[in-house]
């Protein structure tokens, strides 16, 4: 599976409509257009992106082809998402950051006051009301006053 290619088929909100359709029952390309008051036309270049992204299925019944839904490319891609959900936090440490040696100086032994709009930016809106452990995201220059 393409994760690129499955969510760009999926960000289009008429593809998503299709979708939603076709995981409740099989339709055709005129079935569809009519549901969703669109060409023929139209419907056909959308299934054209949803198949090339391994999202539906075909199958030939008399003249008409018979769209359904891959379940199994829907469901790699929740795990993939649950997956990059469920990644955690690691606290910065200025030497896995890559940062410098001037950098680290002035981020974390330097005192600067930055601004609350800059604290609650870069360290969370608990660090800017001055609540919570500092932990520092290695994007900005400020470091808490204590």
């Amino acid at each position: 599976m393409d994760k690129t290619l499955v969510l760009k088929a999926i960000a289009d909100e008429t593809r998503m409509k299709i979708l939603s359709l076709l995981l409740r029952h099989n339709y055709c390309v005129r079935a569809l257009a009519r549901k969703l008051e669109l060409s023929e036309g139209a419907i056909s270049q959308h299934l054209k992106v949803l198949r090339d992204a391994g999202l539906l299925t075909g199958e030939k019944k008399g003249y008409f082809m018979h769209y359904d839904v891959n379940r199994e490319v829907l469901h790699a891609l929740a795990a993939d998402i649950e997956e990059l959900a469920s990644v955690e936090r690691e606290a910065c440490t200025p030497e896995e950051g890559g940062c410098h040696s001037s950098e680290q100086e002035r981020c974390h032994v330097q005192k600067q006051n930055c601004s609350e709009e800059v604290k609650e930016s870069c360290h969370g809106k608990d660090f800017a009301k001055g609540e919570g452990s500092h932990e520092h995201h290695g994007h900005c220059n400020c470091h808490r006053s204590e």
